[in-house]
Protein backbone atom coordinates (compact mmCIF):
# COMPACT_ATOMS: atom_id res chain seq x y z
CA UNK A 1 0.00 0.00 0.00
CA UNK A 2 1.37 3.09 -0.70
CA UNK A 3 1.76 6.01 1.25
CA UNK A 4 0.63 9.45 1.52
CA UNK A 5 3.94 10.90 -0.09
CA UNK A 6 3.43 8.79 -2.92
CA UNK A 7 -0.19 9.95 -3.63
CA UNK A 8 -0.76 11.64 -6.92
CA UNK A 9 -3.73 13.63 -7.27
CA UNK A 10 -6.69 13.35 -9.92
CA UNK A 11 -6.19 15.64 -12.52
CA UNK A 12 -8.69 17.37 -14.68
CA UNK A 13 -7.55 19.39 -18.29
CA UNK A 14 -9.19 22.84 -19.09
CA UNK A 15 -12.25 21.43 -20.78
CA UNK A 16 -13.47 18.83 -18.32
CA UNK A 17 -13.16 21.28 -15.76
CA UNK A 18 -15.31 23.70 -17.33
CA UNK A 19 -17.79 20.99 -18.09
CA UNK A 20 -18.00 20.06 -14.25
CA UNK A 21 -18.26 23.41 -13.46
CA UNK A 22 -21.18 23.52 -15.81
CA UNK A 23 -22.02 20.94 -13.93
CA UNK A 24 -22.00 22.51 -10.32
CA UNK A 25 -18.21 21.58 -9.10
CA UNK A 26 -17.04 23.83 -7.20
CA UNK A 27 -13.62 25.44 -7.83
CA UNK A 28 -10.90 26.63 -5.49
CA UNK A 29 -7.98 28.92 -5.41
CA UNK A 30 -5.64 27.93 -3.14
CA UNK A 31 -3.12 30.96 -3.75
CA UNK A 32 -1.69 33.77 -1.59
CA UNK A 33 -3.87 37.07 -1.26
CA UNK A 34 -1.70 38.91 -3.98
CA UNK A 35 -2.19 36.22 -6.77
CA UNK A 36 -6.33 36.02 -6.32
CA UNK A 37 -6.59 40.09 -6.29
CA UNK A 38 -4.87 40.31 -9.32
CA UNK A 39 -6.87 37.75 -11.44
CA UNK A 40 -8.91 34.48 -10.74
CA UNK A 41 -10.90 31.95 -12.44
CA UNK A 42 -14.41 32.99 -12.70
CA UNK A 43 -16.86 32.02 -9.97
CA UNK A 44 -14.10 30.75 -7.75
CA UNK A 45 -13.89 30.52 -3.80
CA UNK A 46 -10.30 31.85 -2.66
CA UNK A 47 -9.11 30.36 0.50
CA UNK A 48 -5.09 29.99 0.46
CA UNK A 49 -3.67 26.73 1.30
CA UNK A 50 -2.17 27.94 5.00
CA UNK A 51 -5.85 28.43 5.64
CA UNK A 52 -7.04 25.45 3.79
CA UNK A 53 -7.22 22.99 7.36
CA UNK A 54 -9.23 25.87 9.10
CA UNK A 55 -11.68 26.54 6.42
CA UNK A 56 -12.36 23.16 4.71
CA UNK A 57 -16.15 23.02 5.94
CA UNK A 58 -16.86 25.62 3.42
CA UNK A 59 -16.48 23.20 1.16
CA UNK A 60 -19.38 20.61 0.23
CA UNK A 61 -18.09 17.32 1.08
CA UNK A 62 -21.26 16.46 -1.71
CA UNK A 63 -19.67 18.19 -4.49
CA UNK A 64 -17.07 17.63 -6.68
CA UNK A 65 -13.79 20.07 -5.85
CA UNK A 66 -11.74 21.85 -8.46
CA UNK A 67 -8.42 23.18 -7.18
CA UNK A 68 -6.01 25.25 -8.73
CA UNK A 69 -3.02 27.36 -8.13
CA UNK A 70 -0.15 29.08 -10.14
CA UNK A 71 1.02 26.06 -12.00
CA UNK A 72 0.21 23.39 -9.60
CA UNK A 73 2.22 22.67 -6.47
CA UNK A 74 -0.22 23.92 -4.29
CA UNK A 75 -3.12 22.97 -5.64
CA UNK A 76 -1.48 19.16 -5.60
CA UNK A 77 -0.93 19.29 -1.95
CA UNK A 78 -4.94 20.55 -1.44
CA UNK A 79 -6.08 18.07 -3.67
CA UNK A 80 -4.38 15.05 -2.45
CA UNK A 81 -5.77 16.47 1.41
CA UNK A 82 -9.15 16.72 0.55
CA UNK A 83 -8.77 13.23 -1.21
CA UNK A 84 -8.01 12.03 1.85
CA UNK A 85 -10.34 13.79 3.42
CA UNK A 86 -12.83 12.09 1.63
CA UNK A 87 -13.97 14.89 -1.14
CA UNK A 88 -14.42 14.15 -4.62
CA UNK A 89 -11.40 16.76 -5.42
CA UNK A 90 -9.16 17.23 -8.75
CA UNK A 91 -6.53 19.85 -9.44
CA UNK A 92 -6.79 22.02 -12.94
CA UNK A 93 -4.03 20.60 -14.98
CA UNK A 94 -1.60 23.59 -15.71
CA UNK A 95 -3.48 25.97 -13.17
CA UNK A 96 -4.27 29.38 -13.70
CA UNK A 97 -1.18 29.88 -16.10
CA UNK A 98 -2.18 27.42 -18.39
CA UNK A 99 -6.00 28.70 -18.36
CA UNK A 100 -4.33 32.15 -18.74
CA UNK A 101 -2.64 30.72 -21.80
CA UNK A 102 -5.53 29.20 -23.76
CA UNK A 103 -7.48 33.19 -23.45
CA UNK A 104 -10.42 31.90 -21.09
CA UNK A 105 -12.03 34.83 -19.08
CA UNK A 106 -10.37 36.20 -15.43
CA UNK A 107 -11.78 37.86 -13.06
CA UNK A 108 -12.19 41.20 -12.61
CA UNK A 109 -11.94 42.06 -15.95
CA UNK A 110 -8.32 42.56 -17.15
CA UNK A 111 -6.93 40.13 -14.75
CA UNK A 112 -3.86 38.14 -15.13
CA UNK A 113 -1.62 35.39 -13.25
CA UNK A 114 0.89 37.59 -10.34
CA UNK A 115 4.02 35.97 -9.91
CA UNK A 116 3.58 33.63 -6.77
CA UNK A 117 6.27 35.88 -4.83
CA UNK A 118 4.84 38.73 -3.43
CA UNK A 119 7.81 41.15 -3.94
CA UNK A 120 7.74 39.83 -7.84
CA UNK A 121 4.23 40.39 -8.29
CA UNK A 122 4.35 44.13 -7.15
CA UNK A 123 7.33 44.86 -9.58
CA UNK A 124 5.03 43.20 -12.45
CA UNK A 125 2.43 45.15 -11.52
CA UNK A 126 4.21 48.18 -11.87
CA UNK A 127 5.20 47.82 -15.18
CA UNK A 128 2.00 46.67 -16.55
CA UNK A 129 1.11 50.14 -15.40
CA UNK A 130 3.22 51.57 -16.70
Amino acid sequence: MADAADASPKEISRAEAREMLGDGAQLIDVRADHEWETGHLPGATHIALPDLPARVGEIDKGKPVILYCRGGNRSTMATVALAEAGYDAAKLIEGATGWEEEGLPFEPEGGYVAESGEAAAVLEARKRAS
